[in-house]
């Protein structure tokens, strides 16, 4: 049985009983005016973060969500698209679909504004999207291409990348590692299956995004997930997995490179009433302004009154780049 297999068999069987305790996020279940979200949806919540920010939900947007869990998120995605077809769910396991096609009906009883019609749910699979070329403004996933092996994790993210339109965004939650795994944890295709031994580090994940072509990257939020103790898995050392919530938007590729914001921020405390590198980069003084990397490394240079803040792996937006 490959991987892929072992992962459906095992999203079956979380259709058809849910597993409260499956994927375990701390994130809070955003409860915005008006809208409320079954218990049972709750209960199907198979992510590890969140993926849902009214930053990326405007001018009533084309959403599409791979890997559509009890259906939580796209219920979510549809207060901000409410119209007929608004969100797109794609899933490959047949009881994961049904399941949220019934969870929908609960969450029509519930919230007077929704209608199932609202999203439609489609069988496919991640690595061949069915869906059209530069058809969606937001694409999301949750705790679903860590599953996959490296050439897989490409695929997948380069099918999202082509439905996706310019200036579209692809926003995610996905767990990370940035210790070695060995190759027993690797090959565990259960364990890789319950989104702990696919995880890699942040930098390879971006890596994949922006060699797909996105232009800008913004990781959002970086938390505890889980470990993976020696009592408990096969490895000698207690190894520490993170999630990340990140954005990868469908920006040009500047001719320097990508702009990947880890949440560095610059602040200019010369003598002068402004700094300007005369790039686009305008400091005011003692005004702090978010950065993406390569900007900051590039002003850390060009003054020594410049202070530059380490990452601090959250980014809410503004700045410059």
């Amino acid at each position: 049985m490959s991987y892929l297999n072992a992962t459906n068999e095992l999203y079956k069987a979380a259709a058809e009983t849910p597993d409260v305790g499956l994927c375990c996020t701390t994130n809070p279940v955003w409860q915005f005016p008006g809208l409320s979200i079954p218990k049972i949806m709750q209960e199907m919540n198979y992510g590890c973060g969140s993926t849902v920010s009214a930053q990326d939900l405007v001018n009533n947007p084309k959403v599409l969500y791979v890997g559509v869990g009890g259906g939580m998120e796209l219920l979510q995605f549809a207060y901000f698209s409410r119209q007929p077809g608004g969100v797109t769910g794609v899933d490959v396991v047949d009881e994961m679909l049904e399941a949220s096609r019934k969870n929908f009906k609960i969450a029509e009883e519930e919230n007077e504004w929704f209608s199932s019609d609202f999203v439609k749910l489609v069988k496919g699979d991640a690595l061949n999207l069915p869906v059209e070329d530069e058809s969606i403004d937001v694409a999301a996933q949750n705790c679903l291409f860590n599953i996959f092996k490296i050439d897989d994790l490409k695929k997948a993210v380069s099918e999202m990348y082509r439905v996706l339109k310019p200036h579209g965004r692809l926003v995610m939650s996905d767990p990370t590692c940035e210790q070695e795994m060995s190759d027993e944890l690797r090959n565990d295709d259960r364990l890789r299956a319950l989104c702990l031994s696919g995880s890699i580090p942040i930098e390879d994940y971006v890596k994949v995004l922006t060699d797909a072509g996105f232009g800008t990257i913004e990781i959002r939020a970086r938390k505890s997930y889980r470990v993976l103790a020696p009592n408990h898995y096969p490895t000698d050392e207690l190894i520490h997995i993170e999630s990340i919530e990140i954005a990868a938007i469908k920006d040009p590729m500047p001719a320097d490179g990508p702009c990947v914001f880890t949440g560095k921020t610059a602040i200019y405390y010369g003598d002068e009433e402004y700094f300007d590198d005369g790039k686009g980069h305008v400091l005011v003084q003692n005004q702090p302004i978010a950065v993406c990397d390569k900007t900051a490394a590039a002003l850390a240079k060009a003054d020594p009154s410049i202070h530059v803040s380490e990452s601090t792996w959250h980014y809410d937006g503004g700045g410059c780049c």
